[in-house]
């Protein structure tokens, strides 16, 4: 999904970093009220951070000018909501653009929409309605984690459709988003078990923090798998 350095038109560039920048603001003041109102939260903040830097930096060939990997950012969207997830995305995809060759830095503000805006957004009101109509939270966290990467791709389709819409932006769409479902379908399904795996790590080691965040009540039980059938 990473879009390299200089694959962009400059004004596209413009374009996203202008809408990026509101949602990254409001993510500092997010992360700011957080860590005052609940310190011990910090250390699943870098938690969540680093998943998303390494499942999103197991990149492979993709698109042209872009790539397919996993994109971890649904499991901070639950946690602590998606505008903090957009100041994790820009520390992620900074360092990787620097350090990787991952991306770029005229293409960060599309980049963190996509990864750390659209997506953390779409697996935070997957999550909110999974939760409310009574699904399980292994589901719940899984049917988010996929809605996290599928929708960070569609987002990136759409980025590159509108800067180059050959013949037009209906055909590139559907040629950039044929090419990423090929990788992208078993990947997104595979970091939703994954993430499943680490949600339910943390709810049983600590589920204070997480009721205190809000992402459980304090009736429900400290079992990601509970009332899933044949899971233990």
């Amino acid at each position: 999904m990473h879009i390299m350095e200089g694959y962009l038109p400059w004004y596209w560039c413009v374009f996203w970093y202008a809408i990026a920048i509101p949602f990254v603001v409001h993510g500092v003041i997010q992360i700011k009220k957080v860590t005052e109102r609940h310190p011990e939260s910090k250390p699943l903040l870098a938690v969540a951070g680093a998943f998303m830097f390494i499942l999103s930096s197991l990149k492979m060939p993709s698109v042209t000018g872009s790539c397919s990997h996993p994109c971890g950012n649904g499991l901070g969207a639950v946690l602590f909501g998606p505008t903090v997830v957009s100041v994790l995305g820009v520390i992620v995809l900074v360092f990787q653009a620097l350090l990787l060759a991952h991306g770029g830095i005229t293409t960060l503000g599309a980049n963190v929409f996509s990864m750390a805006i659209i997506g953390p957004i779409s697996a935070w009101l997957v999550w909110m309605v999974s939760r409310k109509i009574g699904w399980s939270f292994s589901v719940s966290i899984f049917l988010a984690a996929l809605a996290g990467d599928w929708l960070t791709y569609v987002t990136t389709a759409v980025q590159l459709s509108m800067a180059f819409p050959i013949p037009t932006f209906g055909s590139a769409f559907v040629k950039f988003i044929a090419i990423y479902a090929y990788t992208q379908v078993p990947l997104a399904i595979a970091e939703g078990l994954l993430t499943v795996v680490i949600f339910d790590y943390i709810m049983k080691l600590r589920p204070d923090i997480l009721r205190k965040l809000g992402v459980i009540k304090s009736e429900e039980p400290e079992k990601a798998s509970e009332n899933v059938p044949g899971v233990a």
